[in-house]
């Protein structure tokens, strides 16, 4: 009898550890761990054509211990969060796009909202706020490359601008003119935000007054101005521009330190994205041995983003046959990847920096079976 407890003591330490460990888990509510992954990449750096953010929510109150990652949310990719318990999956690409309008079992991107909403799993996607955040894809994709400076091919601009408005509207009142009534006008008109200062024009006082207004409020302004002919001809408007936002934007314009051959560049690209082969289209005069100092590159399908840029190469993972035809025709060569390949390996990085970012308050795991599903054979 003394024996068996001896034998069952290990297994009832391990039990204890078992319930310790669990108990000792941190949890993070949903809404608060959607404001930290905004904080880390803003969904305002998304184009406005995707549909990024949470897109399918478990009724709340909903907590997460496990955020599972994956490049594209596929059914098969979906048992595997399931069996890992998930209860976010971030897919970098969002698996609900276009419309639905309805959920039944019939096509299997609704059998995936099917299966989440069953579960009580969220399924959140950031896609090209990744792709132009200044710690996302692109800059990922560009380590490849080896020692470079990058800039965004196509900056992105701040939510709104510095100040108040979307314009800003200027004219000089005379000291002939009755100045009190002019600025109590304006500043009765909703939307509006006056300034004013002292000015000396053609031997004359006078004061120059400038107004922020929104689009509507402009409308107002112009009608005040226009009823009197000596303001409104000495009127100036101009549209007020967001701010560019620093390292950030769609796709990346890189310049290396050193120039290296077209065929060590390609060996480069398929080390860091771990493939055997890749698609290249030289450029007119061109050969493997032809130098390349300037890389511009696009995650995913590059065409647009590409389109006009001036360098040696384009690395992207999908372009159209005749935007391939072009670049070529200018001497510029291309290397296509297939689309998720230029894209999956930012992950493991990204469980990284989550990870810090998060405090490890909760487990990030990598999917294991999201793969690209286009192979060479």
């Amino acid at each position: 009898m003394l024996s068996s407890r001896v034998h069952l003591l290990p297994t009832t330490v391990q039990l204890v550890h078992s319930l310790i460990s669990t108990s000792s888990r941190s949890f993070m509510d949903l809404k608060a761990l959607l404001s930290s992954l905004n904080d880390f990449a803003s969904l305002s750096f998304a184009e406005s054509w995707d549909n990024v953010g949470l897109l399918v929510e478990p009724s709340p109150p909903h907590t997460v211990n496990t955020l599972f990652l994956t490049n594209d949310l596929t059914e098969e990719v979906m048992e595997e969060a399931l069996q890992k318990k998930a209860d976010l999956i971030l897919s970098y690409h969002p698996p609900v796009f276009r419309p639905m309008k309805r959920i039944t079992w019939k096509t299997w991107k609704e059998r995936l909202v099917i299966k989440a909403l069953e579960n009580r799993v969220g399924i959140y996607s950031p896609h090209t706020a990744y792709d132009a955040a200044p710690q996302g894809v692109n800059s990922w994709l560009a380590k490849g490359l080896g020692a470079c400076t990058s800039r965004p091919i196509h900056p992105s601009k701040a939510a709104s601008c510095l100040t108040e408005g979307t314009h800003r509207v200027e004219f000089s009142v005379s000291h002939t003119q009755d100045l009190g009534k002019v600025i109590s006008a304006v500043k009765g008109i909703a939307g509006v935000s006056v300034t004013s200062f002292s000015v000396r024009t053609e031997d004359e006082d006078q004061t120059r007054i400038s107004l922020n207004c929104t689009q509507q409020a402009l409308m107002e302004v112009v009608a005040f101005l226009s009823q009197n002919t000596q303001l409104y001809q000495k009127t100036e408007i101009v549209s007020l521009e967001k701010p560019l936002l620093l390292h950030t934007g769609m796709g990346r314009l890189c310049t290396l330190e050193e120039s290296v051959s077209l065929a060590t560049m390609v060996e480069r690209i398929k080390r860091h994205l771990k493939l055997s082969h890749v698609r290249l289209a030289l450029g007119v005069g061109r050969t493997l041995e032809s130098q390349v100092k300037v890389v511009a590159l696009c995650a995913g399908s590059g065409s647009r983003v590409l389109q006009g840029a001036e360098a040696d190469l384009y690395l992207t993972g999908e372009m159209s046959h005749h935007d391939i035809l072009d670049a070529a025709s200018q001497g510029i060569n291309v290397i296509l990847c297939e689309h998720s390949n230029t894209e999956r390996g930012f992950l493991s990085d990204l469980r990284d920096m989550l990870g810090a970012h998060l405090e490890k308050k909760i487990n990030i795991i990598l999917s294991e079976t999201d793969r690209d599903p286009l192979h060479v054979v």
